[in-house]
């Protein structure tokens, strides 16, 4: 007997049907013998629905209240689900965040759990019920509803199978696993059979949605394995595990992109001790995510400071700088909404020469110019102009043989 967390996202309990489909798939695992913990994430579509809501009256609501409202949205799909369960045989006990409880943070919208209680889980479980967890959610300290922020049921399950020490995280969606890029641009692309956390959570950061980045964090730090499927068909997806030697034998794994990205200069900055922080300290504040940054020393004691925020953010960071631009004395800030990052992913760099010139040469041979550039151990990103995405991944794509490589061969070699 195993025990395993399952979760399911929106477009699984997208509506009753579903939800019946979903109790199938839970109760026919109990009638194998294995324990199941379920996670449910809101119906699809009633988060952004909750959130319209709130913004018919006020356009910016407070964080307290707004996670009140978006907090109903699982309490729906677990209370149906448990409903389901019972018509069937099997008795499920739903729980919401305060209920089991999932300890958090008070950063709402954004809440970080701290730690899960397992008494209750343990308790539905030995008496022979199903625990039906909401994911998404959890409580402080002072008894305030959190949520975990986008995509954050991934989180609530991954944690709640590491306080478990649950043999197997089973993430369901609405795809079949993690792919070597985007189907939709590069009908070519093939689902990774294994993939290590750490790719996976370049991929994930890199734009690649199928598991939320901080749910991959969680697990590679307690060695939880994730297993990516869908929850439509029966066929194995992707493993997320730890590295293994036949892992390093394949060049690049993945080729991910986003569109939401934005491009800021400030020009003729002063070149002093504590100019960047004057810059940077302001967008952070801003809760403004900073991705590259490159800075071009001119003559004279002056620099040109270049970095990316999301789109999403474009206009309030163009703000803060405008400002900061004004007390340090720059001479003028322009800013370029319309580009795109283009990455490489891959455990296989760390042991292999010229895996970058080969990426460059590509987008070279294509027309595409590179406009920024950053690299990690794993991964090597460009920015581009916007229009040339799907022609970028797509060559890339090809060109480090992620198209559907013949039988026995390493892909990217």
């Amino acid at each position: 007997m195993a025990l395993i967390v399952q979760k399911y996202g929106g477009t699984s309990v997208a509506d009753t049907e579903r939800i019946e489909r979903v109790a199938d798939r839970v109760t026919e695992r109990r009638r194998q013998g294995d324990d199941v913990v379920v996670v449910l994430s809101a119906m699809a579509g009633e988060t952004n629905r909750l959130i319209a809501l709130a913004q018919e009256i006020l356009p910016h609501p407070p964080a307290r209240e707004l996670d009140v409202l978006l907090a109903t949205g699982e309490q729906v799909t677990v209370s149906l689900f448990a409903m389901a369960a019972e018509k069937r045989g099997f008795k499920a006990v739903s729980f919401l965040g305060h209920q089991v409880p999932i300890r958090t943070d008070a950063a709402h919208g954004r809440a970080r759990i701290q730690e899960i209680p397992t008494q209750a889980l343990r308790s539905a479980l030995e008496a022979g019920a199903i625990p039906v967890v909401a994911g998404f959610q959890g409580v402080t300290a002072a008894g305030d509803i959190t949520t975990l922020g986008r995509g954050g049921s991934d989180t609530t399950a991954v944690a709640v199978a590491v306080a478990l020490g649950a043999d197997l995280c089973e993430i369901y969606t609405d795809v079949e696993g993690v792919y070597t890029t985007d189907p939709g641009i590069c009908p070519q692309a093939r689902k990774i059979a294994r993939i290590s956390y750490e790719e996976m959570m370049e991929m994930a950061s890199l734009g690649a949605k199928v598991l939320e980045i901080r749910s991959v964090e969680f697990a590679m730090r307690y060695g939880m394995p994730i297993h990516v499927r869908s929850s439509f068909n029966d066929h194995p997806g992707t493993l997320v595990v730890r590295e293994d030697e036949s892992m390093e034998q394949v060049l690049v794994s993945g080729v991910t992109y986003s569109r939401n990205e934005a491009r800021i200069t400030v020009t003729k900055v002063p070149d002093q001790p504590g100019i960047a922080a004057r810059i940077f300290t302001p967008i952070s504040e801003a809760n403004i995510v900073v991705d590259m940054i490159i800075q071009n020393t001119r003559a004279g004691d002056l620099t040109d400071m270049t970095f990316t925020v999301p789109r999403t953010d474009y206009d309030q960071a163009m703000e803060i700088v405008r400002r900061v631009a004004d007390e340090i004395g720059a001479e003028s800030v322009a800013g370029d909404p319309g580009i795109a990052k283009v990455s490489i992913v891959g455990v296989g760099m760390r042991s292999h020469s010229g895996v970058a010139s080969r990426m460059f040469d590509t987008l070279a041979r294509h027309g595409i110019n590179i406009l920024m550039i950053s690299t990690s151990e794993i991964k090597i990103s460009c920015v581009i102009d916007e229009k040339y995405t799907e022609l970028a991944v797509r060559a890339l794509h090809e060109h480090f043989g992620l198209d559907a490589a013949p039988a026995g061969a390493a892909p990217g070699t």
